[in-house]
């Protein structure tokens, strides 16, 4: 069974720091079997091991789609079986159960709206297959996710309003495993600074993901800034994944501001918290991504947030802010029972 000795320390580094950096009710089981699960199944595993997939690597098949994985398999044997002649049919169907069609759909979206010949490059981007994903597209050549297309949607919609803005510094919340920091590593961007702040165990992964995909010459880690009471520019590399209370130790100016679905998962204190040092780094831009709705609350029976945070909400917390667009339709998402993951895209005034 492996070891990560820098996962056991930074969590045991966590337990000592404010509520608005740890867990919320969201979240607190969820991290404990994270670990179990890595330090069990290896993090080299990460993107196949049930609990991640269930909660910071997205996938367009089951059981996102709305099928159980029984389901999935009792759907096309039946077809299988009752059509075996109907090749075209079974094929149809087994793309659409297993998501390809959905990534299809996100990818097309991506080539329609994005601008080749402007910074960010993303339409050069290819993901990394460590983790083992268990759900992976190749379009054009290269590799895509569910995390990955979310995020080159969202940045297709950042693209659209940028004009000569550069954004070199990217500041990100709540990364998942690092696919932000991964799409810009490769988009052209010089002297780059990616920054992903993130709770054990999902800060250990995304720095662990991203060491792989880049090199760990290219990448900072916990034990690499814990010492500094500063950080700024000088102490960090390309590329660079901490802990969620570092944040208060960063010093520097941020072009863009990211969070993608996870501020949903969270009380509305600690994104006002997140969202105060945000402002205090003089972001210019913030990209965000959640639930119109907001997130399912907490109840006896099933995992959730105590206080959903809507569209509304992170509008009033970024006062100094013009809201520069919201989009559902093409950028975003809707479900098939009426929700919406909404892009809000932001201008500092």
């Amino acid at each position: 069974m492996p070891i990560y000795p820098d996962l056991r320390t930074a969590h045991a580094n966590m337990q000592m720091k404010s509520h608005l950096y740890r867990p919320t009710s969201f979240w607190a089981h969820a991290s404990e079997q994270i670990s179990e699960e890595i330090e069990s199944g290896g993090v080299e595993n990460f993107r196949r091991l049930p609990t991640p997939m269930g909660y910071f690597v997205p996938n367009y098949g089951s059981p996102t789609s709305g099928f159980t994985p029984a389901q999935v398999n009792r759907l096309k044997e039946v077809v299988a079986n009752e059509f075996p002649e109907q090749k075209k049919s079974q094929l149809a169907l087994n793309q659409y159960l297993d998501g390809y069609q959905s990534a299809l759909a996100d990818y097309r979206v991506m080539l329609a709206a994005d601008n080749p010949r402007q910074i960010p490059y993303i339409h050069q981007f290819s993901e990394s297959q460590f983790g083992h994903p268990v759900e992976q597209f190749e379009f054009d050549g290269k590799r895509y996710s569910r995390s990955s297309l979310n995020y080159l949607l969202g940045l297709t919609l950042l693209k659209k309003y940028l004009g000569n803005d550069e954004i070199k510094t990217v500041l990100e919340v709540g990364g998942g495993f690092g696919t932000l920091g991964e799409i810009l590593a490769q988009s052209g961007i010089t002297h780059l600074r990616y920054i992903d702040i993130d709770i054990p165990p999902t800060q250990f992964v995304a720095e662990r993901y991203l060491a792989a995909a880049l090199g760990p010459e290219n990448v900072s880690g916990f034990n690499d800034t814990a010492q500094f009471e500063d950080i700024g520019i000088g102490q960090l590399k390309k590329t660079s994944v901490l802990c969620s209370w570092q944040i208060e130790n960063l010093q520097l100016k941020v072009d863009l501001f990211v969070n993608f679905i996870s501020f949903q998962e969270m009380e509305p204190e600690v994104v006002k918290n997140y969202l105060q040092h945000v402002k205090r780094l003089d972001t210019k831009w913030v990209l965000l991504r959640n639930m119109r709705e907001g997130k399912q609350k907490l109840t006896a029976t099933s995992t959730g947030v105590k206080t959903p945070i809507k569209s509304a909400d992170y509008i009033a917390m970024l006062d100094g802010y013009e809201l520069v667009e919201t989009n559902v339709h093409p950028f975003g998402f809707e479900t098939v029972d009426g929700f919406h993951s909404e892009l809000l895209l932001f201008k500092k005034k």
